[in-house]
């Protein structure tokens, strides 16, 4: 398993062997990010239930790979604007267990304003 540094820095690396950090601004790196999660939100389109499980199943390669474009794009975006994904997750899951302490949002699906 690599480290969310192994992985941003593979990244990089890809990305200056090809010198595309001149054109990776905030915005389009953003709407990349957007656009590869679409993609992945397109495998699931028009699917539910078992036949969304099943389809899932059999294009898991897809899968992984729409996962990983996403991914990718998090890793720049934080790694340009000086983010330490690891301490912005750790943080925001303390934010979120304020919002959803457990004895009003176990095995509940409302938004924090509705508990």
């Amino acid at each position: 398993m690599s480290s969310l540094e192994d992985l941003t820095q593979q990244m990089l690396e890809f990305r200056d062997e090809r010198q595309w950090a001149q054109f990776h601004n905030p915005k389009d790196v953003a709407l990349s990010l957007t656009l590869e999660a679409a993609e992945l939100l397109e495998l699931m389109q028009w699917k539910s239930g078992p036949e969304l499980l099943e389809h899932l199943k059999v294009n898991r390669e897809l899968l992984a790979d729409e996962l990983a474009d996403v991914l990718g794009w998090v890793l720049v975006l934080a790694h340009d604007q000086g983010i330490d994904l690891g301490m912005a997750v750790k943080e925001k899951l303390i934010k979120n267990a304020a919002k959803y302490p457990i004895e009003k949002a176990r095995g509940v699906a409302k938004k924090y304003t509705e508990l």
